[in-house]
């Protein structure tokens, strides 16, 4: 079961102006070929589909707490391709109806790089790469054969660095929303390839992590990363459990990467502390969340109070 907690794994930078065509270089983040959609995909349902749990559990433990790490990640993405579509919060903005709208307001929309983020999904995030081309399940792989899986997996984190590190570098220093998800990432990236690397060597023997980090380059050389590697992130695996998991701490264990600030690899039961999801401000021209959204703000008042003091209906 997975336990829903309504934070981010990391509180956002407001972005600095809207930029729909950097929210679309961050989809590839989400649904591109290693993107963070086909990390959960294969995860996921590697987990489920994990034989011999029982006799295997350090290897099945680490994949399946990797997978929720892996949700908070597409719903980290998600949040900022939102927050770069839709630019600063303009308060006050979904207060009334949605004007004149025969004047063409979101004239500019129809000239960014992906209109249908805004045509389909109102400035929101789906599953697509950069392109808007659909991600799908073709890029899961679960082949039931544990080396052969976590060999892959492996693969899929170090492609996944490197997407990180080419849409970082399309992003400009003003752009502080997208490079902190890339900073984040890349350090969260580095703990799964990590990770996967020291299971192949308790399995094979074979040293696997000598190849780290792959591409080579330190992840102490990104400014938005580093403050994650002075707090010691790329030292920790989370359970995202409240007891379970805890047998993965024979996978992960030592000391960090050579290319890493120094320290014991750690396993830490819970979740990262995290931060507030920003709150994305309504746009009634765009019939978001209505055109004239008073009357269900009203509503939706009513009843948090009723919810608030034991009640539950109008």
């Amino acid at each position: 079961m997975f336990l829903r907690v309504d934070k981010l794994q990391i509180e956002l930078p407001a972005p600095a102006r809207q930029d729909p065509n950097a929210g679309a270089a961050l989809q590839e983040l989400l649904g591109g070929k290693y993107g963070e959609m086909s990390t959960l995909g294969n995860y996921l349902f590697q987990s489920f589909n994990f034989r011999s749990k029982n006799k295997l559990r350090p290897f099945y433990e680490l994949v399946a707490a990797i997978t929720a790490e892996e949700l908070g990640h597409v719903e980290l993405v998600s949040n900022g391709v939102a927050m770069l579509n839709n630019g600063p919060d303009v308060p006050g903005a979904d207060e009334g109806d949605g004007g004149d709208i025969s004047n063409a307001p979101f004239e500019m929309m129809k000239d960014i790089r992906s209109s249908a983020s805004f045509y389909s999904h109102a400035g929101g995030a789906v599953p697509v790469n950069s392109n808007s081309m659909s991600w799908n399940v073709d890029m899961v792989t679960t082949t039931g054969n544990v080396i052969i899986d976590l060999l892959h997996n492996f693969h899929l984190e170090c492609g996944a660095r490197l997407h990180k590190l080419r849409v970082y570098e399309s992003l400009t220093q003003d752009n502080v929303t997208g490079r902190e998800i890339c900073g984040y990432l890349l350090v969260r990236g580095g703990v799964h390839a990590h990770a996967y690397a020291l299971a192949l060597k308790r399995l094979t023997g074979v040293d696997i992590h000598q190849m780290l980090p792959t591409p080579n380059i330190p992840t102490d050389k990104i400014p938005e990363s580093r403050k994650y590697l002075q707090a010691g992130s790329h030292r920790r695996i989370y359970t995202f459990s409240p007891g379970d998991y805890q047998a993965l701490a024979g996978v992960w264990s030592g000391e960090a990467l050579p290319t890493d600030p120094p320290g014991p690899l750690e396993v830490i039961e819970g979740m990262p502390e995290g931060g507030k999801i920003h709150q994305l401000v309504g746009v009634p021209s765009a019939f978001t969340p209505d055109y004239a959204p008073e009357e269900m703000f009203e509503i939706a008042e009513k009843l948090t109070k009723a919810a608030m003091q034991g009640g539950g209906s109008l």
